[in-house]
């Protein structure tokens, strides 16, 4: 298992605990027994994505509603080649001009932080089961 491996399965691990529903986003291709290329995902799109509770306030409606929510893992030295960084970062800018929630991280503490800080607040509850 590789350094980032580890990385995201400790984030998700510490998104569950904060009731944010974190999932793996796969990209690659594959060869199907009888030879054909299966190619899954788009490229430049972030390592986990997901949702971050937010509890709207009275002001607006009072309702709960859920905060697209990417994180793109990277280790402390990120190999990453140059068009691959561009594609990504693309992918977060775009996820945050649309009101949503993109962040760069790299460890579990980074990951909380973004989604208790980062999109401030007080506003981010942790739910309880």
């Amino acid at each position: 298992m590789s350094l980032e491996s580890v990385i995201q399965t400790k984030i998700r691990l510490a998104m569950g605990r904060l009731r944010v529903l974190m999932l793996r986003y796969q990209v690659g291709l594959f060869w199907t027994k009888d030879g054909r290329p299966v190619k899954i995902g788009e490229t430049g799109v972030s390592d986990l994505i997901g949702m971050v509770p937010h509890v709207v306030t009275q002001e607006d409606v009072g309702r709960t509603i859920g905060v697209f929510t990417v994180l793109e893992t990277k280790q402390i030295r990120d190999s990453t080649d140059k068009a691959r960084r561009e594609q990504q970062g693309k992918f977060l800018r775009l996820v945050n001009r649309g009101g949503g929630l993109g962040a760069i991280v790299r460890s579990e503490e980074d990951a909380v932080e973004v989604v208790t800080e980062k999109w401030k607040s007080s506003l981010v509850r942790k739910f309880s089961a």
